[in-house]
């Protein structure tokens, strides 16, 4: 009974793929459709991190034992601990 569900499963998720992929080869606007919106994930998501969020703990300390240090007290008075 076991081997059937697992079978079962197994043909559920290899019907789902083909399904998309015939699916995705039979398309023309869609194509470029995926490729517009690949392309500005790719803008927001490489791009504006670079540019957005600068790696602020290089700025406090250059020894990974610094950044803990400093991250612990930040965490400490955030708590109101001393």
């Amino acid at each position: 009974m076991a081997n059937n569900r697992k079978t079962s499963n197994g043909n559920v998720i290899a019907r789902v793929v083909r399904f998309y992929v015939e699916g995705f080869r039979s398309m023309t606007v869609g194509r470029t459709l995926w490729a517009i919106i690949i392309i500005k994930l790719v803008i927001m998501f490489a791009i504006l991190k670079l540019l957005l969020f600068p790696d602020f703990l290089s700025s406090k300390s250059h020894s990974d034992q610094g950044k803990a240090q400093y991250v612990r007290e930040q965490l400490q008075h955030r708590q109101g601990g001393d």
